[in-house]
């Protein structure tokens, strides 16, 4: 069979099999093309047109093996392969961290427009920056700024300096090792970049099992899902500029935060390629909301 039939054949498999999409692809049509690329050595950006091109026994056996790991152990593909794609730029992938992915590609495509100016960034910082992925995209896409990429797991940390790596991005971008904030040295940021973890901690159960093989302290943060994001919210101001701006994602917490906190003025992004649950506060708001958010604090250390 050439590559369009094998891709066809994996589709059927995948189609037929209890898996589940959503790191890197959202169907079972992409994520067989995805296999069969990489199976024959191929970057699956979109560039591929030779799908008449037969497979050697090889390449064969190599699609065979991936689709059978991936029906059979339930891993998101991108650990199989140990790749993944973000914001149109390719990146390593392992267990130690989140498989890339965030509507906030999006927004580094578009240099952060209309939100942000980018001519007035030059210092960014990505917080829980796993993988490194959102760290890299915007110092290639940013030429101009300098990006701080804080975690508190060791094991992302080494991922994210394989990324940095990769992309030659070493002069622009730093890593840190930090819980949230609280190892960072004063400094202040034009931009401040936050995908933290946002599942409540009784859900993980429910997650599909690509979901519960990546790290769990990269998805969940407490009862309700918003613990790190609280913090996040409570500290960022100190870490400002000015006119710097916080941009957040809580993906399916979006309700809950805005239930908890009715009186904050968050702005909730749209985007054309999907994705929701993304937020941006100025640093005035941020200020004019730090003392409801500092009770909010205080209030849940009693709850259990």
């Amino acid at each position: 069979m050439n590559v369009a039939q094998w891709a066809e054949w994996a589709n059927r498999k995948l189609d037929e099999a209890d898996v589940h999409f959503g790191h890197g692809t959202t169907n079972a049509r992409d994520e067989a093309a995805w296999l069969v690329l990489h199976a024959i050595g191929v970057s699956p950006e979109g560039s591929f047109d030779d799908w008449d091109r037969a497979l050697d026994d090889r390449e064969e056996q190599q699609v065979r093996e991936l689709l059978d790991a991936r029906i059979t152990q339930k891993l998101p593909l991108a650990y199989l392969t140990g790749r993944a794609w973000f914001a149109g730029l390719e990146f390593e992938s392992g267990p130690g961290a989140l498989v890339p992915r965030s509507p906030i590609a999006e927004l580094i495509h578009d240099r952060f427009q209309p939100w942000v100016d980018p001519a007035s960034l030059r210092r960014v910082l990505d917080m829980c920056t796993g993988s490194g992925c959102i760290a890299v995209a915007i110092a290639r896409y940013l030429p101009m700024t300098r990006v701080d990429a804080v975690d508190n797991s060791r094991e992302a940390l080494k991922i994210a300096a394989a990324n940095i790596s990769r992309h030659a991005a070493g002069e622009r971008v730093k890593l840190i090792e930090s819980d949230l904030f609280h190892a960072l040295s004063a400094c202040r940021y034009d931009l401040i970049v936050a995908n933290p973890p946002y599942v409540p901690v009784e859900s993980i159960e429910t997650l599909p099992d690509e979901y519960r093989a990546e790290p769990v302290e990269g998805l969940v943060s407490g009862r309700d899902g918003l613990n790190a994001t609280l913090s996040i919210l409570a500290d960022a101001p100190c870490f400002l500029t000015a006119n710097g701006v916080l941009l957040c994602e809580v993906g399916e917490s979006e309700e809950r935060l805005s239930a908890l906190l009715p009186e904050v003025p968050f702005l909730w992004l749209d985007f054309t390629q999907g994705g929701s649950g993304v937020f941006i506060l100025t640093r005035e708001e941020l200020d004019q909301a730090g003392p409801r958010i500092a009770a909010l604090l205080e209030e849940r250390k009693n709850v259990t």
